[in-house]
């Protein structure tokens, strides 16, 4: 598996800004680069962003609605609401809608100077 999962379960809620409140890291500091974008994206039912990948981009994908798989060049993952994906750069992943539902989701791009 080329691509990293994180499932919404596997990471902590913490204490954030003192005690004010509290919050999930999903990515730390040092996993990926600068951001170069984020996004929200719809894909309905039985579509897919079709296999592609971005030059020197990593991306992170948090699933936010709907059922699906993932692909890459090892093998088929699925997602679900909560699930965090992050493709490195220069890998190439498909996502496709498989659920019963339109899936819903946040993209954030970074710029990987490491590729």
């Amino acid at each position: 598996m080329k691509i990293i999962k994180k499932s919404d379960n596997d990471v902590k809620k913490e204490e954030a800004h003192g005690g004010s409140g509290s919050r999930k890291l999903y990515i730390a500091d040092n996993e990926f680069g600068t951001i170069q974008g984020m996004t929200y994206g719809w894909l309905p039912v039985g579509n897919k962003y079709a296999w592609h990948n971005h030059e020197n981009i990593d991306e992170i994908m948090y699933v936010i609605k709907g059922t699906g798989i993932v692909k890459d060049e090892d093998g088929e993952y699925t997602y679900k609401p909560g699930d965090v994906y992050m493709y490195p750069a220069n890998i190439y992943h498909e996502i496709f809608n498989s659920g019963d539902i339109e899936s819903e989701y946040i993209f954030i791009r970074i710029h990987n100077e490491n590729v």
